[in-house]
């Protein structure tokens, strides 16, 4: 389904602007493909990003623009900006990665599709003298450590009028080769805690009696959100790992360790789930009678709430490009993946979309596989094109009066819905 109607005509510099985009990310491809494998083969975790940064910055810098460095008191985020005066459009780079994995999620290519829709939209807006900014923010530890909410709170998002990033993903549908990806679509808001369960040690042999035993009140635990299951919806995740359980066979163990993720289609169900699982963990804790200890590893991640008008802005761009992505405005597509720009899109307008790369049948993220597939010229390649298709939806946010405006109504009606 397409909104062209209600978007309107385009003014007739954005009709051109097209060829502009396109020449400035053709121009700076083959730049950016070392610096896709500088970050892919060198995978640093959550705020632990100084590689990428500096790389990332150094090239900024070398192109000549204005980089603030350890932006908004994150040592591995930074600020790229140009233009001046109007509107605000933020384009968000990831380049986080996975422990053990490495780039599991691609996020190199998330980071120099940013770049490549900043520069595109760079290129444009050197042909124009309208007012307007254009800004590439650097998003550390998207993966868990929740880099976007410290980037809300230090308020980097403040004054921005649309914020944009995409996200590489195996294919769709293998048997649909022809669609590029999910123009319009969510994913699941998530949680993770700890849950430490205290009893008390004793001789398993000689006083069992005299122990309270920490490893019944985690066996109570995982047995009760076990049955919990039936009753949850069900694109409800609950996933669960034990680390520490007890430190030998014949001593009570005094403590056991669970830590724990949930995952519903919105924040509030999230928040419900959460209720419900931290009640099967006080239920077993006051069975066995051990203390309980909770704390959060992971803070809220919510759903995405997508943005109407840009994301059928992106398809439209890409559709002129020959390729295809689902925007469909009456269902948003549902991945069961979670991440930090879900909270953005509570703040501000956004787009997140999903594109697809070549991999094998049954490859999904957080894969070796998937990491060797987001590494080849053909995934640079494709990061190109959707960095163009995001460049021309940024840039009609800034030049376009009208666009703007619907961008905007679209995001205050969704904030009546949540």
């Amino acid at each position: 389904m397409s909104t062209s109607d209600t978007r309107g005509s385009k003014p007739s510099f954005l009709r051109d602007a097209a060829k502009y985009i396109s020449d400035a990310v053709d121009e700076y491809e083959n730049d950016l493909y070392p610096i896709n494998t500088e970050i892919q083969s060198h995978p640093e975790l959550c705020f632990k990003e100084f590689h990428a940064h500096d790389v990332i910055v150094a090239f900024l810098e070398k192109c000549g623009l204005a980089v603030t460095r350890k932006a908004f008191g994150l040592e591995t985020s930074f600020l790229a900006e140009y233009g001046q005066g109007g509107r605000v459009v933020t384009f968000c780079a990831e380049y986080d990665a996975l422990p053990e994995i490495g780039h599991g999620c691609g996020h190199n290519l998330i980071a120099v599709s940013s770049i490549a829709a900043f520069l595109g939209a760079v290129g444009a807006m050197k042909q124009s003298p309208a007012p307007g900014r254009v800004q590439l923010l650097g998003c550390p530890a998207e993966e868990g450590g929740g880099g976007k909410l410290k980037l809300i709170e230090a308020g980097a998002f403040a004054n921005v009028d649309a914020a944009l990033m995409i996200h590489p993903t195996p294919p769709v549908d293998h048997s649909t080769p022809d669609i590029a990806g999910i123009s319009y679509g969510t994913c699941l808001a998530a949680y993770g805690m700890n849950a430490a369960l205290i009893g008390k040690p004793a001789h398993a042999a000689a006083m069992p009696w005299a122990g309270v035993n920490a490893l019944d009140a985690a066996t109570i635990s995982y047995t009760a959100i076990g049955l919990l299951r039936q009753h949850i919806l069900p694109s409800d995740r609950i996933n669960i790992i034990m680390p520490e359980g007890g430190t030998a066979h014949n001593v009570i163990p005094e403590k056991s360790l669970i830590r724990c993720n949930v995952r519903s289609e919105n924040a509030s169900q999230m928040h419900s789930l959460k209720e419900r699982v931290q009640n099967c963990f006080k239920g077993a804790a006051t069975a066995t009678g051990c203390t309980l200890e909770l704390t959060e590893v992971m803070a809220a991640y919510t759903d995405i709430r997508p943005n109407e008008a840009l994301c059928a802005e992106f398809s439209d761009s890409m559709q002129e490009q020959g390729r295809e992505f689902l925007c469909n405005l009456e269902k948003r597509e549902l991945s069961s993946f979670s991440t930090d720009m879900g909270n953005v899109s509570y703040e501000v307008p956004s787009f997140h979309g999903n594109f697809c790369i070549s991999t094998a049948p049954g490859v999904g993220l957080h894969t070796e596989e998937f990491r060797d597939a987001a590494k080849t010229p053909e995934s640079h390649k494709r990061a190109m094109g959707v960095g163009k298709g995001m460049a021309a939806a940024g840039l009609r946010v800034l030049l376009d009066d009208e666009f703007a405006s619907l961008v905007k109504r679209n995001f205050e009606a969704d904030k009546k819905t949540r």
